[in-house]
């Protein structure tokens, strides 16, 4: 992929068409390839990894074989196997898949999850580890929401190590109308879904309103500290990055995917019609195929 590069002449549909080709057709060892279909997915596998002080929960699926493995980033308040159950299943066939618990979050507990005002950093720095601690020293990313704005700066610090970028639900940045969004949803009781509350509540159980309010709370810091989560890094990212993006997304508006389009270089946007902040789980096929 690294060798190929986008002429200022084409049009968006020629780069766009292009860049899509490429994710799914270069070969070994810096592409995502279209996976050989099976029965039955790898059986996951759980392993607790110590990193950067702090005790992770990890989930891996497949094998490595000869093939790059695929990092899989949760977003806010976000688990491995919660987040990243069909990704884990649904890519496993062709190479192995690894996600975690962030730091504060599911079975990468205690301590409960605290929000200061470099938490992104901390995130890109212990998925490196983590990966690290794996034995891999080049991978895919994959993020989302959270893990999405975590992933570029992953991206952008370790350009020797991550070959390609999938993000969706993503933000480089946190406007006053997405505060107000934040703030809408703030009381879980009346603001979250029923299946969202209970999916929570079966993770976090009575600490699930005061961990939301402390990412609200957060939100907000770094709103008054200029907005900036990962606009410098976006700038800096070297590998082909695929931006996915759910055309009724209630949280992240299109404007932010689209920001990091145009600042990304040798990115790619797509758009789910008709989808929401959740299109790897409700649309898991059409996104795995995607990415692959």
């Amino acid at each position: 992929f690294g060798s190929r590069s986008f002429r200022s002449s084409l049009t968006l549909m020629a780069a766009s068409k292009r860049l899509l080709n490429v994710f799914r057709h270069v070969s070994a060892p810096c592409r995502f390839e279209t996976p050989r279909m099976c029965a039955t997915s790898a059986a996951r596998q759980h392993h607790f990894i110590e990193t950067n002080g702090q005790r992770f929960h990890v989930v891996t699926s497949g094998v490595v074989a000869d093939k790059l493995p695929i990092l899989c980033m949760p977003g806010a308040m976000g688990t491995a196997e919660g987040d990243f159950a069909h990704q884990l299943d649904g890519l496993s066939a062709s190479r192995m898949v690894v996600s975690f618990d962030p730091r504060g979050y599911g079975q990468s507990r205690p301590p409960r999850r605290t929000y200061g005002r470099d938490f992104y950093h901390v995130d890109a720095t212990d998925a490196a580890g983590i990966m690290q601690e794996l034995g891999h020293s080049a991978y895919h990313v994959v993020g989302w929401s959270d893990g999405a704005t975590s992933g570029v700066i992953l991206a952008a610090q370790h350009s020797e190590a991550v070959k390609t970028l999938v993000v969706f639900g993503i933000q480089a940045s946190v406007s006053k109308e997405d505060i107000e969004v934040y703030e809408g949803m703030r009381d879980v009781e009346k603001a979250w879904s029923k299946r969202a509350l209970e999916t929570h509540r079966a993770v976090y159980g009575d600490d699930v309103q005061p961990m939301w309010s402390g990412f609200c709370d957060a939100m907000k810091m770094l709103h008054e500290a200029g907005g900036d989560l990962c606009q410098k890094e976006t700038r800096q990212i070297t590998c082909p990055t695929l931006i996915l993006h759910g055309e009724n997304d209630p949280l992240v508006s299109r404007n932010h995917p689209e920001w990091v389009h145009k600042n990304a270089p040798n990115s790619l946007l797509h758009v789910f019609p008709g989808g929401k902040h959740n299109i790897h789980q409700k649309f898991a096929e059409k996104f795995n195929s995607l990415i692959l």
